[in-house]
């Protein structure tokens, strides 16, 4: 439920599924970065509101990212972060992939925009929730461990 209002706030301000969930990860590492709120806005509707892939599930590829991924010329990808991101889609998939007959926007969304009232918070913060499922489970926050 916090997880909701959380969401629901950001929503609020203005801010896409991508965006909220990068801002929520953000938030959990107690940084603040405009800068990468701003790049994953492109993710938004699937891929510039293209209708293609949820932003909710690129997204959250981002933020695991975030956490596993190469910043500086010196460090080095996580090895478990495309593990994660592959056990993402394929959990996506299968929760709303089948649900929806497909991972596009367009798909979950059936061409009827009232639809994002519906079906995207919930989305969101299942989507959100799973992210945090794997990085504890992969040891890069501490909470339940398995995926």
């Amino acid at each position: 439920m916090e997880e909701l209002m959380r969401m629901m706030e950001l929503k609020k301000q203005g801010f896409f599924c991508s965006q909220i969930l990068v801002s929520m990860g953000l938030e959990d590492l107690g940084k603040s970065n405009p800068d990468l709120v701003r790049a994953t806005r492109g993710l938004a509707g699937g891929l510039g509101f293209s209708g293609d892939v949820c932003g909710a599930l690129t997204g959250g590829a981002c933020l695991l990212g975030l956490y596993a991924g190469k910043g500086l010329p010196e460090e080095k990808d996580d090895p478990r972060l495309d593990f994660m991101v592959q056990d993402l889609v394929a959990w996506f998939k299968a929760e709303y992939g089948e649900q929806y007959n497909g991972i596009r926007c367009n798909d979950i969304l059936e061409g009827d925009q009232n639809n994002t009232k519906s079906r995207c918070p919930a989305i969101v913060v299942g989507t959100y929730e799973k992210v945090q499922t794997l990085l504890a489970g992969n040891g890069f926050i501490e909470g339940e461990t398995g995926a």
